[in-house]
């Protein structure tokens, strides 16, 4: 096995990253469980069968036990997660937890499908066959759907040696908070604590907004020194990330945001306000992403009253769910819908526009 360690002084040499001495602090542990790994072979998969038939519930003699890093957003926790998942030299898998999870719900529903009365051993059993080590970017439970199925299928994958690392900006007992039927979910909670390591990654700065709201973050006109302004910020939060287009369900059915890539989403003005797009939609995607960057936001009116609309929908979503706006416009928020219907109801959303440029909003702020 590698080191993420290694690994991370490498990105600092390099300048990639600065140090942090919170981050040097969690290091040793994220390697204490590649050490592990490599100190012990695979468990014999064949004891999984042994938690399906209820004979007992202990995890093999050789698995490695896994971690739970938590800490407030932007501290590092998804570029650690990155470095684990490079570090290791088994089958590993990097998700976000929220996407892990929309796979495995449309797992069940197969299973479902073909009449499995236990659908979560098929789709447990098709997980392990690929992976050793999960690495999970952002755990969160807000889905009763999801609770009340985690726990077996964490327990699945335990026992079929995969080992868990996930990071989280709660602390175990926080998930599923207020959740409806939650007594149903707290032994998924002890799971976690008997066989993950929970290590709370504890730094007082916050990666993220130092970069995105240390300058500017909203610029106009929407030209090409503009282009050029956002493409440098995507460059340094993603650090020189492409982005992959992220697709994000909703009810059933889906849409799609251009680019994602370390918790930050781009898409243009017309992407996300010029298609038939609504409340729901915009909330699903601030539970995706804690940076949004949007290209050219075009001068509103009476013309594109719709797009105009969604856009005061999608502003008034990312606001109350703070998340950080990055922007390129026609004009400044105060000068982009003057006149026509809809004009005057705009000026809170200008308002809330000026707001989410000053350096200190957004989460964790």
């Amino acid at each position: 096995m590698g080191k993420v360690s290694d690994l991370y002084r490498q990105r600092v040499a390099e300048g990639r990253i600065e140090a942090d001495p919170a981050q040097l602090s969690v290091l040793p542990h994220l390697d204490r469980v590649l050490d592990d790994m490599a100190a012990t072979p695979a468990p014999d998969k064949r004891s999984a069968w042994r938690a399906f038939l209820g004979v007992g519930s202990s995890p093999p003699a050789s698995a490695a036990r896994g971690l739970y890093l938590w800490g407030g957003v932007g501290r590092g926790k998804s570029m650690l997660m990155d470095l684990m998942a490079e570090a290791a030299t088994v089958p590993a898998r990097r998700v976000h937890f929220h996407e892990f999870m929309q796979e495995i719900q449309a797992g069940l529903n197969r299973a479902r499908q073909r009449g499995d009365q236990d659908t979560v051993r098929p789709v447990a059993m098709e997980v392990a066959a690929k992976v050793r080590l999960l690495c999970f970017d952002e755990m969160q439970i807000t889905d009763i759907a999801d609770a009340m199925i985690v726990g077996r299928l964490f327990l699945v994958l335990l026992e079929q040696g995969v080992v868990i690392v996930t990071t989280s900006n709660r602390v175990p007992e926080d998930l599923y908070k207020h959740g409806l039927n939650r007594q149903l979910f707290l032994p998924f909670i002890d799971l976690i604590r008997q066989r993950l390591e929970v290590v709370c990654l504890d730094s007082p700065v916050d990666h993220r907004q130092g970069r995105a709201s240390g300058g500017q973050v909203w610029f106009c006109p929407a030209d090409a020194a503009a282009r050029d302004a956002m493409d440098a910020i995507w460059d340094d939060m993603t650090g020189g990330a492409q982005g992959e287009a992220r697709r994000i369900e909703v009810g059933g059915r889906s849409f799609t945001l251009p680019r994602f890539a370390n918790g930050a989403g781009r898409s243009s003005f017309w992407d996300l306000c010029g298609k038939p797009l609504g409340p729901a939609d915009y909330l699903a995607l601030t539970r995706e992403v804690r940076v949004l960057m949007i290209d050219a936001i075009p001068r509103l009116s009476a013309s594109n009253y719709n797009e105009a609309k969604r856009f005061v929908t999608l502003i008034d979503a990312i606001y109350e769910a703070k998340v950080r706006l990055i922007a390129s416009a026609a004009d400044q928020p105060e000068q982009l819908y003057n006149e026509g219907e809809g004009s005057f109801e705009f000026e809170r959303t200008a308002s809330r526009l000026r707001e989410m440029q000053d350096a200190g909003w957004g989460r964790g702020a």
